[in-house]
């Protein structure tokens, strides 16, 4: 196993449970390997399956297998997970193998797979592989087509894959609260043969949503429609690793939706085109160029674009979808003066601040006091100062100079020289305007605070 990756035996081994013993008899459980670090790592597996270029899970891996008589077997661990979402902010999810989401199941078209599922929630649980052709006995639908498996027992799901696919895998037992609380992950079907959908460069990530209000850790699971956290493998900007790449290459990035909304993703730059769906590849003739894909609730979808030199934003284009831990009950405090009222509101809070009267982009380069373990609702920093975004946002980086399979961050983009927006310093003449409608005195005095006293 390499040593980029950074494993550690799960504490403890789970025992084997009765319906188990009694699907595969004697065999043992392979390693149940966890990983903690937020770091993507696209790695190829051990030679002993089929060849395939690897995914690059954003902040995530890959589950190890180990062959058994012609059989990949995988072992996932439903437990409660600490997620970082990004520096300064940490949840208490729940996942599979130390992390939310779960690691990503990689496998070849025909091959047969057993996956072991050992449940160390407080609750039973079952796996639904949502989008895999399969018998259905092993459709992990709990109280349907299986029974639960319960706080301590191990389940064995054992199938064919009979098509490649972008898939993934959550529970179906309790899914309001097992969903919310962070339970998924992706499962990645390869062609048999390597020349089918090349690509230089696979991406994947999950798209999900927590409502953890400021100071807490734990998502509410009751909310149905106001989050406040919108991530990409639950994880949020600037905590979400870019998506590096060299220049001409072919790069697939593919995307699953588990939240409880469609999610229009838009990337910038090089047009793409959409070449999978739930149900597998497009064919070539049926493929359609896009610069935004709308991704609804259940959906995958894969995009594949040729790799321009430069950095190009990529993010949900639901405006709040790119902010951190964002109330949504805030009035809109444009053209109001509240000087006065926040002079004296300092002297009771003295971290107070004015805000919003301008709009919101001076959020983006404050450094105000927060409540513990949330995030600012625009943050990041670029060459050219704030980028007042959050959730749902990350950066392609294309250069010329990346090494093939290297994923390392190449710093920010050096433009070529007369290729950024600069500012114009000479005379400026009118431009042509639409003509303004008649305003009264009455529109045009200063809006002030309501209520008495100018409270």
């Amino acid at each position: 196993m390499s040593n980029r990756r950074i494993f550690f035996r799960a504490a403890g081994a789970a025992a084997l449970g009765a319906t188990a013993v009694s699907r595969i008899g004697a065999a043992s459980l392979p390693e149940a390997v966890i990983q903690t670090s937020p770091t993507m790592q696209p790695l190829l597996h051990p030679s002993t399956g089929r060849p395939y270029q690897p995914v690059a899970t954003l902040n995530g891996w890959s589950l190890p297998w180990r062959m058994n008589q012609g059989v990949k077997e995988f072992h996932l661990v439903a437990e409660p997970v600490v997620r970082e979402l990004a520096p300064g902010m940490k949840a208490r999810l729940w996942g599979y193998n130390g992390t939310s989401p779960g690691p990503t199941i990689e496998a070849v078209e025909g091959d047969r797979v057993r996956i072991f599922v050992t449940n160390k929630l407080p609750e039973h649980t079952t796996v639904h592989w949502h989008g895999v052709l399969l018998p259905s006995g092993m459709d992990g639908v709990g109280g349907l087509t299986q029974p639960h498996i319960q706080p301590g027992k191990t389940f064995v799901y054992e199938f064919t894959l009979p098509r490649a696919g972008t898939h993934m895998y959550h529970p179906h037992a309790d899914e309001m609260t097992q969903m919310a609380m962070g339970m998924m992950g992706l499962f990645i079907i390869h062609p048999k043969d390597p020349r089918q959908m090349k690509v230089d460069r696979d991406f994947a990530f999950l798209l999900a949503a927590y409502d953890i209000e400021p100071g807490s850790a734990t998502p509410r699971t009751a909310e149905m429609t106001d989050f406040n956290l919108w991530t990409w493998n639950s994880r949020v900007f600037p905590g979400i690793d870019h998506l590096v790449a060299r220049t001409g290459e072919r790069v697939r990035i593919r995307i699953g939706n588990l939240t409880m909304t469609n999610h229009p993703i838009h990337m910038h730059g090089p047009n793409f085109v959409v070449t999978g769906t739930d149900g597998g590849w497009v064919p070539p003739a049926a493929r359609w160029p896009e610069v935004t894909t709308d991704v609804a609730v259940g959906q995958m979808r894969a995009i594949e674009f040729d790799a321009v030199a430069g950095d190009w934003a990529i993010h949900c284009h639901k405006s709040h979808h790119t902010m951190n831990a964002m109330g949504h009950s805030l009035p809109n405090m444009i053209g109001v003066d509240h000087r006065g009222i926040a002079e004296r509101i300092t002297k009771l809070v003295p971290d107070y601040m004015v805000m919003g009267d301008k709009g919101m982009a001076e959020m983006g380069a404050m450094e105000m006091p927060l409540p513990d373990n949330t995030l600012p609702m625009m943050t990041g920093t670029g060459p050219y100062g704030p980028l007042e975004m959050g959730g749902m946002f990350s950066v392609v980086k294309v250069r010329d100079d990346v090494k093939p399979g290297d994923y390392s961050d190449p710093g920010w983009y050096r433009h070529p020289p007369g290729s950024v927006a600069y500012e114009y310093t000479g005379e400026v003449r009118q431009p042509a305007r639409a003509a303004a409608p008649k305003a009264d005195a009455k529109t045009l005095q200063v809006r002030k605070p309501s209520g008495h006293s100018g409270h």
